[in-house]
């Protein structure tokens, strides 16, 4: 089975395309389809052509409502704070940031964000998607000595150690994947991952 997991689109509608034409058996957009909520149905119109097979959660610039209304707009999957089976894997998605300086639509807490996290503990194997990066890794480092991702991302990752992450938001951590344990951990950015899963 393949997953292409990807984020941080912002409304660049030729990465967008170039994704959708990517042959996948699923899809997972992880957050920030667009800038301040502006333009969903616009990246719409592109992804529908996989809407079967498209599986979406909310980043910072996103609401849950927002996205499960789109969702139900073009078909596609609302996959915030929930989890499927794919062969021996549980897949799982839960979008948001933890707060930033901007006061975007999608924040939690770093507790809420640990509770919503608990759902997933007892999935094994467990593939975790995940807008939020983990706190103090290269996934959410802006510049030398700044970090902006999850302190309760970074926990979860730590103790319960699902076999992949894949997450986003900091975008100058594109592309970089990092083990944690026994973890492997990947900030997706607008190229995306394509995983391959037995």
């Amino acid at each position: 089975m393949k997953l292409l997991i990807f984020s941080d689109i912002h409304s660049n509608h030729k990465a967008l395309e170039r994704l959708m034409a990517t042959d996948a058996d699923y899809y997972f957009a992880a957050g920030d389809l667009v800038n301040w909520s502006r333009g969903l149905d616009d990246c719409g119109k592109i992804l529908k052509s996989r809407a079967e097979k498209l599986y979406v959660i909310p980043g910072n610039h996103e609401s849950a409502d927002q996205i499960a209304a789109f969702c139900e707009r073009f078909g596609f999957h609302d996959f915030h704070e929930q989890s499927m089976t794919v062969g021996r894997h549980h897949v799982a998605g839960l979008g948001y940031s933890s707060p930033t300086p901007f006061n975007t639509p999608g924040e939690y807490t770093e507790a809420e964000l640990a509770k919503r996290l608990a759902r997933f503990e007892s999935l094994d194997p467990l593939v975790l998607i995940c807008h939020a990066p983990p706190h103090g890794t290269e996934l959410d480092r802006v510049r030398d000595g700044l970090h902006a991702g999850s302190k309760a991302v970074r926990d979860f990752v730590d103790r319960v150690q699902p076999e992949y992450l894949f997450c986003g938001h900091i975008h100058e951590a594109e592309g970089i994947t990092v083990p944690m344990g026994k973890t492997r951990a990947t900030n997706v950015g607008k190229r995306g991952y394509l995983l391959e899963l037995d």
